[in-house]
């Protein structure tokens, strides 16, 4: 075998939960293979570079053994290497202001506040 199903692959090595997410994932084009948009047939082979942008990161790895069937994970972190950069330390990660469950609209004040938080400009309003 010298090539897999991409949405096969990034099932089988256990980047996604389950093949239907997989094959979605390629649909909205979350999943790249060397830097080019993939769909769910596309083939892989050794040595690609995929890319699968999920809901709280992007990973990237470089394929180093083709899968078609779900393995363990021991066996499935063998077959890529990752190539993703380590998260920011937690003191580098943007602040993010909380409310209070059910504590209603925010205020103009809070409001405001919020936005210089978040860095945008005043004179928008």
């Amino acid at each position: 075998m010298d090539s897999a199903r991409v949405d096969s692959w990034v099932w089988a090595v256990r980047l996604a939960k389950t093949r239907s997410a997989a094959t979605a994932a390629c649909k909205a084009g979350h999943v790249q293979v060397n830097g080019e948009r993939a769909k769910a047939a596309q083939p892989v082979h050794i040595g690609d570079e995929v890319r699968l942008r999920t809901a709280d990161a992007e990973r990237t790895v470089r394929v180093s053994a083709l899968l078609v069937k779900r393995v363990g994970a021991a066996i499935a972190a063998e077959s890529y290497v990752d190539l993703t950069p380590p998260a920011p330390p937690k003191e580098e990660r943007p602040m993010t202001f909380l409310r209070d469950r059910g504590a209603g609209r925010p205020t103009k004040r809070e409001r405001r506040d919020l936005d210089k938080l978040r860095g945008r400009q005043d004179d928008l309003y």
